[in-house]
């Protein structure tokens, strides 16, 4: 049922440009929320595979490690000199209005802060999975949030897209049948009474 509206032309001419207008905005964001899910479904399938890389370099860190603990011997001495990390930076972009995230090491390339003198390659190999480990946490930790921040407005587009696919377009549609067949019916009333009265003037004369 229609809202209470006057069925007058000028109501009816503003909820024609109403509803084009939510129609309009309901492409909008549909085209949107396609947007934002190729992108998210696109950073799914990185972070997989980002996810399956960094379990692979660990696999071969500990490798490395174990292989260059049994060659060198555990030594506290070794781990004193590592600095602890602090080039974290993250930078963003958008997509479609939604801000994302892109973590990053802004550190130097990895340099080994122990001496050549009584190491092997074993731990020189473990060293560099490792910190390829750390950059590769923390570009994921950008994707992450991204596919978070993406899951989250596609879920508002999709709520607002709803609410104008089955509220505000439907209310207007109605409105608009209403007020069209309130005014033909006037019309035809109108339509009748002339012809009364021009009936009337004549047999008058």
């Amino acid at each position: 049922m229609a809202e209470q509206i006057f069925p007058t032309k000028g109501n009816l001419i503003a909820c024609k440009k109403n509803i084009a207008l939510a129609k309009l905005g309901f492409d909008l964001l549909d085209r949107k929320r396609n947007v934002l899910m190729r992108e998210m479904m696109r950073l799914i399938d990185k972070a997989a595979a980002m996810q399956r890389e960094i379990g692979d370099t660990f696999t071969r860190a500990y490798a490395a490690l174990e292989k260059a603990n049994i060659s060198l011997g555990i030594d506290r001495q070794l781990t004193s000199p590592v600095m602890e990390e602090k080039g974290f930076s993250v930078t963003s972009h958008s997509i479609m209005g939604v801000d994302l995230p892109t973590g990053y090491l802004d550190s130097p390339l990895p340099y080994p802060y122990y001496g050549f003198h009584g190491t092997s390659s074993q731990l020189d190999d473990a060293y560099l999975c490792f910190d390829k480990v750390k950059r590769l946490c923390a570009e994921l930790a950008g994707i992450e949030n991204s596919v978070y921040r993406l899951a989250t407005a596609i879920k508002k587009t999709q709520r607002r897209a709803n609410m104008l696919e089955n509220v505000v377009i439907p209310k207007l549609d109605n409105n608009i049948r209403f007020i069209s067949s309130t005014l033909e019916e006037h019309e035809r009333e109108e339509f009748t009474r002339l012809k009364v009265i021009k009936r009337q003037k004549a047999n008058q004369t």
